[in-house]
């Protein structure tokens, strides 16, 4: 049998900020926003900026509706972040032929060029993290997974 003193200590421990999985993230998301955060002034861009990018790198053009879903970002947000990127050129925004309500998001010549530029950036996070390849993955993966379940607990 436990005593009291015993129950409240390891009803406590639970709620230390070192065995917070949230704390975890957030200190580790911090951190390695802050080791992006030269990589990204060498390209000019924000890390957001950046983000949005990668998702146009990956195909392009792309609705102004599916950037957002894709990143996670809702107009209010993504609109300024848009307008950032086509001032400094890499991106041009037009409305779609078929549907003038639908913006579309295109790479311009800069913008498709700046990728080469950041090749090297997820292997100079790696090397800053101090991982194995194998490691990173299966932290992205599992960082994936608990996204899909917080987001489906929502």
């Amino acid at each position: 049998m436990t005593t009291p003193e015993e129950t409240r200590t390891a009803g406590s421990d639970a709620l230390r900020l070192n065995r917070q999985v949230c704390f975890a993230m957030y200190s580790a998301s911090r951190a390695a926003t802050a080791v992006y955060r030269p990589m990204l002034e060498e390209l000019g861009l924000t890390y957001p900026q950046y983000l949005a990018m990668l998702v146009l790198w990956e195909a392009d053009p792309r609705s102004v509706r599916d950037l957002g879903e894709e990143l996670g970002l809702d107009s209010g947000t993504l609109s300024p972040l848009l307008k950032r990127l086509e001032a400094l050129g890499f991106v041009e925004r037009r409305r779609s032929a078929e549907d003038e309500r639908r913006v579309e998001i295109y790479l311009t010549d800069a913008g498709a060029a700046l990728r080469a530029k950041a090749g090297g950036i997820p292997q100079r996070l790696a090397d800053a993290a101090g991982l194995t390849a194998a490691e990173l993955d299966q932290l992205r993966e599992t960082l994936g997974r608990l996204s899909e379940a917080l987001h489906a607990a929502r």
